[in-house]
């Protein structure tokens, strides 16, 4: 078995660029359209895989090309496929609009991904003996979702959950307590913690942390954009500061940056090293369009590093907290 195991979705990303996000009731012309393969589970396991991992995904795809084209393109970085389960009926898509500045907005239609079950992952239960990091997101059924993050912590596995899409309420216990890493973004952070989305004030994110913590995540790592990630664990945080690029397409950065860190974990580093590192592969995939399409290669990240703009400083914030 491979070391990193991926369970969660595998989408085919139809993506339309404009000069902005439509409101609501607007329509907007685009300047340009394609398509690719995504999905927050595939887009971790194909980026481990560009960054050196030794991956396997287990989803579920359709019996549609969109499928046949999901699965070519993980096998095509190295990317373990045995444990793809395929479906009849359509694959998962996701419509993506991408603006001028890079940010974007996503909607995503399941297809074949419910058919993730939890009796599913507990029958793939033991194909993840051996693995050492499971990392799994929200576009699979929560069931299925805290079934996998059993499944691997019964085999010994470190669990990283990328809580995305954050649920409307709060995520569930048996879900928390098998959680060695919780990785949100910004946004994330926010609705986890019972606030509106984009009300993040400075300073409550390591606050939040504190509090996903007593209710029962080992640690988090909240992704704070270009500002780099917030590290919060036995009762301190620290910020780990992302090198500066200039963004065209934040698409599946968050996914890039687990993967990232799942890497740099397997590879041994320390848990700043681990965040450093994956700031480094999201700061590259910012810099191109799409999503698995601008995921770097394990060589342009160990060049960007060293080029010098691994300046990332570990500050301490928030020392002598202490987790109530």
């Amino acid at each position: 078995m491979s070391k990193i195991v991926v369970i969660g979705s595998l989408n085919m990303d139809l993506v339309a660029i404009a000069p902005r996000i439509p409101v609501i009731g607007e329509t907007v012309i685009g300047t340009s359209y394609f398509n690719q393969p995504g999905g927050k589970g595939a887009n971790q396991a194909y980026a481990a895989a560009q960054l050196g991992g030794d991956v396997t995904m287990l989803g579920c795809i359709g019996d549609d090309e969109f499928g046949r084209q999901m699965r070519r393109n993980l096998q095509a970085v190295g990317c373990g496929t045995d444990m793809l389960q395929v479906e009849a009926g359509p694959s998962g898509i996701a419509l993506i609009y991408v603006d001028t500045s890079g940010q974007n907005s996503i909607v995503v239609v399941p297809g074949a991904n419910d058919a993730l079950t939890p009796d599913r992952v507990i029958n793939a239960a033991e194909h993840l003996a051996g693995s050492k990091i499971v990392l799994l997101q929200l576009e699979s059924p929560i069931e299925s979702v805290i079934a996998a993050a059993q499944a691997a912590r019964r085999q010994g596995a470190m669990v990283i959950l990328d809580p995305a899409p954050a649920p409307a309420g709060r995520l569930p216990i048996e879900l928390l307590r098998n959680i060695d890493i919780l990785t949100p973004n910004e946004t994330e952070t926010a609705i986890l913690a019972g606030l509106a989305p984009g009300s993040l004030q400075p300073g409550q994110a390591a606050e939040i942390g504190f509090r996903l913590i007593e209710m029962g995540a080992k640690s988090a790592i909240i992704k704070l954009g270009s500002q780099g990630c917030l590290i919060v664990e036995n009762g301190r945080s620290s910020l780990v500061a992302a090198p500066k690029v200039d963004a065209k397409d934040t698409t599946a950065a968050g996914d890039v940056f687990n993967a990232g860190l799942a890497v740099a974990i397997d590879e041994e580093l320390d848990l700043p090293a681990a965040c450093q590192f994956a700031n480094h592969a999201a700061a590259l995939s910012v810099t191109r369009l799409g999503a698995q399409a601008a995921i770097p290669h394990r060589s342009e990240v160990d060049s960007f590093i060293a080029s010098g703009n691994a300046d990332a400083i570990v500050a301490g914030m928030g020392q002598g907290h202490t987790i109530r």
